[in-house]
């Protein structure tokens, strides 16, 4: 078989590497904003969302800032941070806005394929956790993003609340939750196939699964150049486009360095495996139906805060516990052992070396999490659910994560648990690295992108006025604007079938 590359015979505008949820995003929002332009998708798996976006590998929880602690730190002075909590729900409300516009336009049939109703909780023990919960709460509902939300030391409402957590608990323990009724599970995995869907419905799109990108360089007339190798059959081709999108999950990094733009350069990545805890117990299935989050063990890395998690996956009820942390060398759950290797080069190993002298904690935290035995993991189970019993939950994989390393002048590299896009100086090539909290941003994410790829168009009159139609919020702060928030909230609620906290004037349609 003939293993040399071929010249190319496809000339997409656009280039989408990876077949996830961002990919999908970019390419409904491109195919919108300019309908005539012509993409392609590589993906290196044979179906789409496979990796990241799938629901069992994905966090998978609608990261709107309800539950989730770690956005919300405490500050030397005792007072709480929110401010990275407003921001993540403020973006999480731009999503449902897209999600609605697609609903609204046919081009979402079934929201409940996707999107479902789960009240969002955290839940802490002991004097101390109880505490900031407390001021976690006060500080939150400050802001009307977080409007509805509940609070109780009770255990009576707790035991309604979360009445399968409840069983085996002394009267006298100290406990104490939030709760937000408009929660949401959203299955990524599906919401990404059906975007995909849709798109191969019209002209100037294609998918090509089992094709694996081997390389990306600039050719002479400064578009980019894509090796790609179909894994099928070794069929080998160069394909060319103006524009690249990396969105690889854990493989966006190796190509983003083998692009060899200049600010790709000092970027590294730490790997972070993960396990969950699987019930098969419909019984017990059954008496759980919250997002149940707690605080993290210190040194674990943000993925990895604790929870008894309600989701709906392939239309049937799943309970997971965890996720458990670990290491693994691969950067994606279908990768290799060398991947870690191979992304050491010389422009990045000192901010490799410094994030790893600097975050030793963690790497002990991971090989503590590896090493747990199935008991120490029922343990960690029964502090949210004393009842559990070994036989009704199994082991699961889930996903892999890479955490992004940047440059920094003093510590050589810091260790971020963010998401960074990384593009080009002349806006014709980007990728984005890093995890959480990912897919429920990113709507938000694909908007900041395409205003630091196409400034010039992004701001013409043809584009506002589609991206006023498609996020109504467009260009307006749903963080300062009650009145606009709970507008939005209200139309996206009804064009998703989900619940929303009520609003004391009549809301009109805005749509």
């Amino acid at each position: 078989m003939d293993t040399a590359y071929n010249s190319a015979k496809i000339e997409p505008q656009i280039i989408l590497i990876g077949a996830g949820i961002m990919s999908a995003t970019l390419a409904i929002l491109a195919k919108e904003l300019q309908p005539g332009i012509k993409i392609d998708v590589f993906e290196r798996l044979d179906v789409a969302a496979a990796e990241s976006s799938d629901a069992w590998n994905n966090a998978g929880t609608g990261h709107s800032a309800f539950c989730e602690l770690n956005y919300t730190p405490e500050k030397a002075d005792g007072s709480i941070d929110t401010a990275k909590a407003v921001k993540i729900a403020e973006a999480f409300e731009v999503s449902r806005q897209f999600w609605s516009y697609l609903v609204q336009k046919k081009m979402i049939a079934t929201p409940g394929d996707f999107i479902q109703n789960i009240p969002h909780m955290s839940f802490v023990w002991g004097e101390k956790n109880i505490e900031y919960l407390r001021k976690r709460y006060e500080a939150l509902t400050k802001c009307h993003l977080f409007k509805g939300m509940a609070y109780t030391e009770d255990h009576d409402r707790l035991k309604k609340w979360i009445p399968l957590m409840m069983e085996g608990r002394g009267d006298d323990e100290r406990l104490a939750a939030t709760c937000m009724e408009m929660g949401t599970d959203v299955n990524f995995g599906n919401l990404t196939r059906i975007l995909f869907h849709q798109l191969k419905k019209r002209g100037g799109f294609a998918l090509h699964f089992n094709h694996e990108v081997k390389d990306i360089y600039r050719a002479k007339n400064n578009e980019w150049c894509i090796k790609v190798k179909d894994t099928s059959n070794g069929h080998k081709r160069v394909v060319q486009g103006r524009f690249v999108f990396i969105g690889a999950g854990g493989g966006s990094l190796p190509l983003l360095l083998k692009s060899g733009i200049p600010e790709g350069k000092g970027f590294g990545g730490f790997p972070v495996s993960g396990q969950w805890l699987k019930c098969s117990n419909v019984d017990v299935i059954e008496q759980h139906h919250a997002k149940v989050y707690g605080k993290a063990s210190v040194g674990a890395p943000p993925m990895s805060v604790p929870h008894l998690d309600t989701r709906i996956i392939n239309g049937r009820k799943a309970l997971l516990f965890g996720p458990y942390a670990g290491f693994s060398t691969k950067f994606l759950k279908n990768g290799s052992f060398f991947d870690l290797i191979k992304s050491i080069k010389f422009s990045n190993i000192k901010a490799m070396l410094g994030a790893g002298m600097h975050n030793i904690p963690l790497t002990r935290y991971l090989i503590e999490q590896v090493r747990q035995s199935p008991e120490d993991r029922l343990a960690a189970l029964r502090e949210f659910y004393p009842e559990a019993k070994m036989e009704d939950w199994h082991l699961e994989i889930a996903g892999q994560r890479v955490q992004v390393i940047k440059k920094d002048e003093e510590e050589g590299g810091v260790l971020e648990f963010g998401t960074e896009v990384v593009s080009s100086s002349d806006g014709t090539i980007a990728a984005l690295l890093g995890a959480s909290p990912g897919a429920s941003t990113a709507v938000s994410i694909m908007l900041d992108l395409l205003k630091r790829c196409f400034p010039d168009r992004i701001n013409s009159e043809a584009w506002l006025a589609k991206l006023k139609e498609m996020i109504p919020s467009y260009g307006q702060s749903l963080a300062k604007d009650e009145k606009l928030c709970n507008d939005i909230r209200n139309w996206t609620s009804r064009m998703l079938a989900l619940k929303t906290e009520a609003v004391e004037e009549e809301v009109k349609d805005i749509i």
